[in-house]
């Protein structure tokens, strides 16, 4: 034990010290833990006797994470995936008995719905969805010749999967940290605290003071940069899963605010709202304010939130857009002390919705089938050694990787540890295999290449393509004494596995290509057919807050992703986004306007006239505003609140009526 203690500083000097040669020292800790459990799995495996001993290193390598509750939940998921995957392809193999035409349609099928299904799903549930799909391509492909042996591959894969999960919790527990809270609290909480202030001088110039567009666009991207990392972080705990929740809640409270701010200059506030009331509610949020900065009392700013709104009563669309602020801050403070809400509190009643990308994935299902099935066919014909290697590089390409949105460079990365995968087994196999006397040699020979992935994927030069390196490394060295191919067999194999993500590239940019742009230009479409749809149905615009929490979250992807896609602010993406809300909500008053009993006939026809229209967004935007403001004006003296979101409504079509033509 001493010498354990001895040791474990003259580590941490190594590692810092790494950092001169180009090492993350955070990333270099953590993929040496990862190969000294991929190590301990690879010697439990092949004590185990199972034939592919490799696979549980494998699966160390997969189900790494950086916090214990990363590491348990994608555990969970990974052994989840390996299960339903190694059913199926067992499954497949007995249906098709030898008749590799079947199994090749079977595994299209198959690899396309995971890859549909899991691009609906978030972090380590979409992780397993689309590990079910490669997971059948690993069984079914490796020994289709054998349906006799399936049922033993299939069992190989499930326990030396469990091997590898096992030996990742078993090291991950002892020296992986449980991590603290949720990154980006600080963050969002000091982004409050300034919308906060500049809430307190807008209702002090009683609504005459907002902010500029690139400001607004500022403060959203700060958030979606924040909200776009905090799905792995809702890992391993309940509690954790809470915190999120309660971040992304306080955000939609700040998106809704930001709207408001814009919007001041263009609402009078009511006579009753004096000074008096303008100066005590923004004494309240400057409070506020300085309680979240100071970081003492945070339960302060909850309490001065709540003063803020009964201070402003007098105006009610201000109160209105305090009330949530206040919720949502209570909540998050909640979370983050680890104190239960009570079931009726009003934090409740502000959803959290998340956009889902149905076009993506419904493009992700198609491209996968397409592909494997092309691809498998041309095998069928051709009858190439090296086709179930392709294939199965190519159903992790299509599944894994179809949510990403750069996928140019992330296949260029791929196939280059792939690559380097290939060359470092070849090294393996040729140079130094040769001399092992028995498996048990290979086996330990095997190690110190394991340790040289975790080199590369730690080095800031190598580190997107060590991941690939070590998969591939790991799938090609099979410890079977004496080894039974050539070199120019074992030269053939690394090629065919390179291919992969070759082809991968290939059904991207080809089938269905994937780029920025379309996946921009797609949730743009399914934002103005949302509105489209509530306009069709009154049931649907009823529901205006869980359509406003999936907007709110579909605003802020719109923002990163026109920020990553043009290199800029993208403070004409945080406009239309917005111009999209009040659109919303001219659509929800044109709704409670039809339900007027006393609406005049004539009155009656125009708001079916203009919901219509709406309903024809995409087609025609241009027709819509001179509709709006006829209405508007019709309904302003019995309906003045109605009257204002449909003149605001008219407004924002007609400034950005280049995103609701172009959406479709």
């Amino acid at each position: 034990m001493s010498a354990m203690n001895a040791l474990q500083p003259a580590y941490g000097r190594l590692l810092q010290a790494s950092a001169r040669w180009g090492f993350d020292p955070v990333r270099l800790r953590q993929h040496l833990r990862t190969a000294f459990a991929a190590c301990l799995a690879l010697l439990a495996a092949w004590q185990l006797g199972l034939e592919h001993p490799q696979w549980a290193a494998m699966a160390t390598w997969a189900a790494s994470q950086p916090l214990r509750g990363q590491l348990l939940e994608k555990s969970f998921f990974r052994v989840a995936g390996t299960v339903a995957g190694t059913a199926v392809g067992v499954g497949l193999v007995l249906l098709a008995q030898g008749n590799l035409l079947w199994l090749v349609l079977g595994l299209a099928v198959w690899l396309g719905l995971c890859a549909g299904v899991g691009n609906l799903q978030r972090s380590f549930v979409a992780y397993g969805t689309m590990l079910a799909g490669y997971s059948a391509a690993m069984v079914a492909l490796l020994d289709f010749a054998h349906p006799e042996q399936v049922f033993a591959l299939g069992w190989d894969r499930l326990f030396t999967a469990l091997t590898g999960v096992f030996a990742a919790l078993l090291v991950g527990w002892l020296f992986t940290p449980k991590g603290s809270g949720i990154p980006g609290n600080a963050e969002v909480r000091q982004l409050f605290a300034q919308l906060l202030r500049d809430l307190a001088g807008s209702l002090q110039a009683r609504g005459r003071a907002s902010l500029g567009s690139q400001e607004i666009a500022a403060r959203l991207l700060a958030m979606a940069v924040i909200e776009e990392g905090l799905d792995p972080h809702a890992a391993g705990s309940q509690r954790s899963r809470e915190a999120v929740h309660a971040l992304r809640r306080l955000m939609n409270a700040q998106i809704s605010a930001l709207l408001w701010l814009r919007d001041a200059p263009s609402q009078e506030p009511p006579s009753a709202f004096g000074e008096a009331q303008a100066l005590a509610a923004a004494q309240a949020l400057r409070e506020a304010a300085l309680a979240l900065e100071t970081r003492v009392q945070l339960h302060e700013a909850a309490a001065a939130l709540v003063r803020a709104r009964e201070a402003a009563m007098a105006w009610p669309g201000a109160a209105d857009m305090l009330a949530p602020m206040g919720f949502a801050l209570q909540a998050h403070l909640a979370a983050t002390h680890d104190v239960t809400l009570p079931p009726g509190h009003r934090a409740r009643q502000w959803p959290v919705v998340l956009h889902s990308d149905w076009l993506g994935a419904r493009r992700a299902m198609l491209r996968a089938s397409a592909a494997i099935a092309i691809v498998g066919l041309l095998w069928v014909a051709t009858g190439w050694s090296g086709g179930a290697y392709m294939l199965l590089g190519m159903s992790i390409m299509l599944t894994v990787f179809s949510g990403f949105e750069n996928l140019s460079a992330t296949m260029r990365h791929v196939t280059l540890g792939q690559a380097l995968g290939v060359l470092v087994a070849l090294a393996c196999q040729w140079l130094v295999w040769p001399f092992a006397s028995s498996q048990a040699g290979m086996v330990w020979l095997m190690l110190p290449f394991v340790f040289v992935g975790a080199l590369l994927f730690s080095h800031q030069r190598t580190m997107l393509s060590g991941y690939d390196c070590n998969m591939v490394l790991l799938l090609l060295l099979q410890p079977h004494f004496p080894q039974p191919a050539s070199f120019g067999h074992a030269l053939a194999l690394g090629l065919a596995v390179v291919s992969g993500p070759l082809a991968g590239w290939a059904a991207y940019r080809f089938i269905l290509p994937v780029t920025l742009q379309g996946r921009l230009q797609g949730l743009r479409s399914m934002m103005v057919h949302e509105l489209q749809d509530m306009a069709a149905t009154p049931g649907h615009a009823r529901d205006g807050r869980i359509w406003r929490a999936r907007l709110y979250h579909r605003l802020l992807r719109l923002v990163r992703m026109s920020e990553q896609a043009a290199g800029q602010l993208g403070a004409q993406a945080a406009e239309c986004g917005l111009a999209a809300l009040h659109v919303g909500r001219a659509i929800q008053a044109l709704h409670q306007l039809s339900e007027e009993a006393a609406l005049g006939d004539g009155t009656a026809r125009a708001v079916r006239a203009a919901l219509l229209r709406l309903q024809r967004l995409q087609q025609s935007p241009g027709q819509c505003p001179p509709l709006l403001r006829a209405l508007a004006q019709r309904v302003a003296e019995r309906h003045p609140g109605q009257a204002r979101q449909l003149r605001q409504a008219a407004h924002e079509i007609a400034q950005h009526e280049a995103f609701f033509r172009n959406a479709g």
